[in-house]
């Protein structure tokens, strides 16, 4: 099958949702609130804890919660979720990038790597609490021609 067999939708444009993975919800939701600053979302104990990420969200899911089925028939979202370390890059321009640094520094986060790409683009990468690879980066990284 090619593309040409199928018939035809828009191209999406951008993700509305990014996901991650934590077997310790409480600990892994308190650095994305308390050090990254994002504002909880809806949330299920033990489950999930969602996060505003500009228009869109932030997923922290607990996997082994999430391979279970849905009981409520009004949300019948299928079973998944992923095992090992996840990676997710927030977008911070250069200037806002040393002040991403100091922050996560003084917050007790170590910075695994900071450099600048073939392009110019600078990033910096850390781990949250459960071993997911934390990118900030400047957006131009991924700019087209």
């Amino acid at each position: 099958m090619t593309d040409r067999d199928l018939p035809p939708a828009p191209i999406p444009t951008r993700a509305l949702e990014a996901a991650l993975y934590a077997d310790d919800l409480k600990t892994c939701a308190a650095f994305y609130e308390q050090v990254i600053g994002l504002e909880r979302g809806p949330e299920v104990a033990g489950r999930h804890v969602f996060f505003r990420l500009g228009d869109g969200m932030l997923l922290l899911f607990n996997p082994q919660a999430t391979r279970e089925p849905t009981d409520n028939p009004d949300l019948p979202v299928p079973p998944h979720g992923a095992t090992g370390e996840g990676h997710l890059c927030f977008a911070a321009e250069r200037p806002a990038l040393a002040a991403w640094a100091a922050r996560l520094r003084a917050a007790g986060v170590e910075i695994e790597a900071e450099f600048d790409w073939p392009n110019g683009a600078r990033s910096l990468y850390c781990r949250d609490p459960a071993g997911n690879s934390i990118e900030f980066a400047e957006p131009r990284l991924w700019a087209r021609g």
